[in-house]
């Protein structure tokens, strides 16, 4: 599951989100890979801005249903977005797209 080789993303993710962000999430579930025995082929990540004396940050909350999984980052980004993203994997290849767009 999630082979690095076979990864994919939607035409809204590609136009949404930044590309250091589609990167750390793309890295957050290769670590949940090396940590977890288990990981479940829908990966969900939160995305929302937060303020913190004026200086405006990321916060990504990573989460899976089974085995339960729930992780938060706080990050600096070039670009604040509020969005969330699924990356689902069938086996033959991974694809991160926006909630909207499922």
């Amino acid at each position: 599951m999630f082979d690095k080789s076979n990864r994919y993303m939607t035409k809204g993710i590609q136009q949404e989100i930044p590309l250091e962000l589609q990167l750390f999430m793309w890295n957050c579930i290769d670590k949940l890979k090396e940590q977890e025995n288990k990981v479940d082929y829908l990966q969900v990540f939160e995305i929302t801005e937060h303020r913190a004396d004026d200086i405006f940050y990321q916060i990504i909350e990573h989460s899976q249903e089974v085995p339960e999984y729930n992780k938060t980052y706080k990050v600096c980004s070039k670009k604040v977005v509020n969005a969330k993203v699924f990356v689902i994997d069938d086996e033959t290849h991974s694809t991160m797209l926006l909630a909207q767009e499922y």
